[in-house]
């Protein structure tokens, strides 16, 4: 299964398919290490796509005319 082409929501799935295999022990060697390392791709691309959307959060507060401000994200309130 490609990582590249996989949405946040499907890679978390296939991880979640993965584990599940690793956990219950009974795989061969070799097959158990393809797993592993088709699960460690996939936790990289979605550590990218969290960077990626945490970069695009804004922080919001109240100004002084009660109206919304934005923030930087990297901002203290």
């Amino acid at each position: 299964m490609s990582e590249q082409k996989l949405s946040f929501e499907q890679a978390l799935e296939r991880l979640d398919e993965i584990v599940r295999h690793l956990e219950k022990g009974d795989l061969p060697l070799n097959n158990s290490l393809e797993l592993f390392e088709e699960g460690t791709g996939l936790l990289k691309n979605c550590s990218a796509m969290l960077d990626d959307a945490e970069q695009k959060v804004v922080k919001l507060k109240k100004g002084p005319d009660r109206k919304p401000e934005e923030l930087p994200f990297d901002e203290e309130l």
